[in-house]
């Protein structure tokens, strides 16, 4: 996501609290600095007295460095430096501007002492009053003072105190005995209260948060921070849950030139509702080594399989079940990248065993080399070297509340090692319409296997042969350690691009018509002695139109004799640049079929036609988008996914986005009816509407139509004001795997230039409502084609 949101000031009916004095110097942060080196000057209608007391009468205007000071009377020695300033006083410097009765002090000792005021900061929203401020330097005091970032028309809240010190130098002001009112009422006292002036990061208490849930009861976690020096800084939460008890977190944050790191750390002794220890330890940083190489480390840990259930509000975070730990250094140049690293992988979902767990890599090394020989010739390769290892081979058996019942030796998981090298040649020959990119490499993966998985492989190729495992003989289910596969692949890539203009409903377009063919032949070689460590199914999708191979990872390269037949079109506003409408159909002819499986998996791509692809995206005007992706299998004659979308774009920030989601699971037998082959079908409807510009409403209605329940339901209430935003949401939400749903109530004050009491409602409802937070819809969101995050994909076509 984007920067948090920022603090909209659109209701407040002045900038100026008071008026900028014409007669001041401009507010200038050089010249406070040098204020005591400089001189003095003092103007007046009339001057009168002695030439050791001057008394300036009318339009008096003292000035030095960025300070000026403006009264109807001034008294001041010349000898001492005292100064006395009666009626209308006007007093202004780089940071602060204020208007009184009475001001005395000394100018040389650089201290004042101003009566009856009313104050407004310079360089950032924030005003009040004050029976009296005493000024030395930097530093200054307010006697009974308040301190608001609203107009003083509306004050809709008001920091209020006996005295309030102010630290110009430092950045932050400290009030005593201090009471927070929103309107009149007094929601929160402090004995002890300090707050910023400017943007600089201080030490102190920062607000509370509160919240409310089924899980935790009561939720107040009170942050204290601490400003250690300007390169680290840590944040301390205690935090307590009336059904579960006290926990402590802590936040650790470093910067420094080469690099920056966040430790996050959590503790609770003694769970009420788990009667058990429990926390969590996070690490995520970088270290740049140089131009060309970084460090990274990202460490997770929790304490058991169920802390990231009753711990996460996330809807997507709870359903995780497992968290991986990855340290590794990597490199990028010009036309290469590379990397050595190692990963981790622990349980966090108490319904699963341990046999869920993807291997682990320790370690893992890749290296990707291309680059464009000739304007016609370009050559490349991918190579990666991993050692796969899973070191608990046990399987838990719990009961509902996750204790353990049982546990015993079932299929143990054996380690391997695997190294696979692809080299390629491509042509890419084009024209300002046309192209087209003959490619060829060739595929060798080697394995280094434990004779246990050797073994395990061999009896699962016996079974998918149809030979019963059961009856073969020793020699027969003895599993080669040291399988091996190589074969080529090859590439036609071809397309061409029609433009013309075009005139709809009066206006210019610019009609685009993009036709493509995509040619794969690769060979067939028998992979069933070829383990599974990191590979599964693509899920066929329009990327996976144009892709060598429909499987991640490097265990399983199909054999294909294929085409893939594509049509894109697209409308461009000829006025905006914008593009109205695009819509894309495609399909894949086999020729052959195609014998490669997983293991266990029985079917196989039979030569025909795959399903249709057909997506259409369209800009009705500035306010409606409607897009709509649909797959049609003309050979079940069935549709195998429909996703239909609708955003509408209100003034004022306001959104409602609608989207129906399909799609059948492919692995479920042909015969199987809709209801048992449907893999998901949900709708999800969410909205930000302003009833006025300060009431606004928020929802989500995300419904799973196969399960028939909700995933995620909110409702709130939002209130603005110039200086003053509260928001109040209601939850109920799927906590776990098994759909157990959880309650939580949220209410946040945003007291605007200050701080916020409350929850981060603002991160639930970005996350729920795409466009709660309008920049996020131009986000452009990360790939989701590779086969993983490690910046290794040999089956991308280059």
């Amino acid at each position: 996501m984007a920067d948090d949101k920022p603090v909209n000031w659109g209701l407040c009916p002045a900038t100026d609290v008071l008026p900028v004095f014409d007669d001041a110097p401009k507010a200038d942060k050089a010249a406070a600095a040098t204020r005591d080196q400089q001189d003095t000057d003092i103007e007046g209608d009339q001057l009168f007295g002695t030439s050791t007391v001057p008394q300036y009468q009318g339009n008096v205007a003292l000035k030095r460095g960025d300070q000026f000071l403006g009264t109807d009377h001034l008294s001041f020695d010349t000898e001492s430096g005292n100064y006395i300033a009666e009626g209308n006083v006007r007093y202004q410097d780089s940071s602060i501007r204020m208007v009184a009765k009475r001001a005395e002090g000394n100018q040389e000792a650089d201290t004042h002492k101003i009566s009856d005021i009313q104050y407004q900061l310079v360089d950032r929203r924030g005003n009040g009053g004050a029976e009296s401020v005493d000024l030395q330097g930097a530093v200054g005091q307010m006697h009974r003072s308040t301190y608001t970032t609203c107009d003083p028309s509306q004050p809709v809240w008001k920091l209020s105190a006996p005295q309030i010190e102010v630290d110009n130098d430092e950045g932050f002001g400290t009030a005593r005995n201090a009471v927070l009112r929103i309107g009149k009422v007094p929601v929160l006292w402090a004995p002890y209260f300090k707050f910023p002036i400017d943007d600089r990061r201080q030490t102190g208490l920062l607000y509370p948060q509160l919240g409310l849930s089924g899980r935790n009861g009561f939720d107040y976690a009170q942050p204290i921070y601490f400003n250690l020096a300007p390169n680290y800084d840590d944040t301390l939460t205690p935090r307590y849950m009336s059904k579960r008890g006290l926990m402590v977190d802590n936040e650790f944050r470093y910067l420094y030139d080469g690099g920056r790191g966040t430790l996050l750390t959590a503790y609770l002794p003694n769970d009420k509702l788990r009667d058990k220890d429990r926390g969590r330890v996070e690490f995520e940083g970088y270290h740049n080594i140089n131009a060309n190489w970084q460090a990274r480390a990202n460490i997770a840990w929790v304490s058991d399989e169920r802390y990231t259930e009753d711990f996460s509000s996330k809807l997507l975070g709870v359903t995780a079940s497992n968290l991986q730990s990855q340290v590794g250094i990597y490199g990028t140049g010009e036309n290469w990248t590379g990397g050595l690293m190692a990963d981790y992988w622990q349980l966090t979902d108490y319904t699963l065993t341990e046999d869920s767990l993807p291997y682990a890599r320790q370690p893992r090394a890749f290296f990707n080399w291309d680059k464009p020989l000739l304007p016609w010739l370009e050559a490349g390769v991918y190579t990666e070297a991993v050692r796969f290892t899973h070191d608990d081979n046990r399987r838990k058996i719990v009961d509902g509340d996750g204790e353990y019942l049982r546990s015993g030796v079932v299929d143990p998981r054996f380690n391997g090692s695997r190294l696979d090298v692809k080299p390629y040649v491509s042509l890419p020959f084009s024209g300002p319409s046309w192209y087209v990119t003959p490619t060829l490499a060739y595929r060798y993966t080697a394995y280094d296997l434990e004779q246990g998985l050797a073994d395990q492989v061999r009896r699962q190729a016996l079974s998918d042969a149809g030979i019963d495992p059961n009856t073969a003989t020793p020699d027969q289910l003895r599993g080669n350690t040291s399988p091996s596969r190589s074969l080529p692949v090859a590439s036609l890539d071809a397309g061409m691009f029609f433009d013309r203009e075009t005139t709809i409903g009066g206006k210019s377009f610019l009609h685009t018509l993009e036709p493509r063919l995509f040619y794969l032949r690769t060979p067939y070689r028998d992979q069933s002695e070829l383990p599974i460590f990191d590979t599964r199914d693509f899920t066929f999708s329009w990327g996976q139109l144009f892709r060598d191979s429909r499987y991640t990872g490097a265990d399983r390269q199909n054999d294909a004799n294929q085409l893939t037949m594509a049509l894109s079109t697209r409308f461009i506003d000829q006025t905006t640049g914008r593009e109205r409408f695009s819509g894309s159909i495609g399909q894949i002819l086999y020729f052959d079929d195609s014998r490669v499986t997983l293991p266990g998996q029985q079917s196989q791509v039979e030569q025909g036609k795959s399903a249709w692809i057909a997506d259409a995206n369209y800009a009705v005007n500035d306010r409606w988008t409607l897009g709509a992706t649909y797959q049609w299998d003309p050979k079940y004659k069935r549709e195998d996914l429909a996703s239909l979308r609708a955003r509408y774009l209100m003034s004022n920030d306001g959104v409602v986005n609608l989207t129906y989601r399909y799609r059948i699971n492919a692995a479920a037998p042909v015969t199987a009816t809709k209801e048992e082959r449907t893999l998901l079908e949900q709708v999800d409807l969410s909205f930000l509407y302003p009833i006025s510009p300060r009431w606004s409403l928020v929802g989500r209605y995300y419904y799973s139509l196969e399960d028939k329940k909700p995933l995620e339901i909110i409702g709130g209430v939002q209130w603005d004001s110039c200086c003053l935003a509260v928001r109040a949401i209601a939850r109920r939400y799927v906590r776990n795997r098994e759909g157990e749903l959880n309650n939580s109530f949220q209410i946040e004050f945003v007291l605007k230039g200050l701080s916020s009491i409350g929850q981060n409602t603002d991160r639930t409802l970005r996350r729920a409502i795409l466009g709660y937070y309008r920049d996020d819809l131009y986000l452009v969101p990360p790939s989701n084609t590779g086969a993983d995050r490690d910046d290794y994909d040999p089956n991308q076509i280059p």
